[in-house]
């Protein structure tokens, strides 16, 4: 059964870090491009952050470009989204996901397999 497990979130103060981890146990993890969703309080799914599955090719939402990096580790079935200069409206559950063959898209009907989320909280 293949499944999605995050860890790494917490509780930050405004221009803290933290660095998100998914540990996949997926067969074939190398053939999916994997992704960072988010979703604040009140608020719709959004997307993140994605790697693609071939070429290494990542893709970032414009509010975090150049905040967040998204990199994968296929020897170890672990995707990583290092955050840094971190802001209040980054508050949410971060959410990790995979699509087979996926281009590190930022639609969400594009993933197969969801993580259960990990709690960020940014204070001010």
């Amino acid at each position: 059964q293949e499944l999605l497990v995050e860890s790494g979130g917490g509780w930050v103060q405004t221009g803290g870090s933290l660095r998100l981890s998914c540990a996949a146990s997926i067969h074939n993890f190398n053939n999916y491009a994997m992704a960072w969703f988010r979703q604040a309080p009140g608020k719709g799914r959004e997307f993140v952050a994605g790697v693609s599955w071939i070429g290494n090719f990542t893709k970032y939402s414009d509010s975090v470009k150049g905040r967040f990096t998204i990199s994968r580790d296929n020897a170890k079935n672990v995707v990583y989204l290092q955050m840094g200069s971190l802001e209040p409206e980054d508050t949410a559950v971060y959410y990790c996901a995979a699509d087979e063959y996926g281009l590190a898209s930022s639609i969400e009907l594009k993933y197969h397999y969801w993580g259960q989320g990990t709690q960020v909280t940014v204070s001010s």
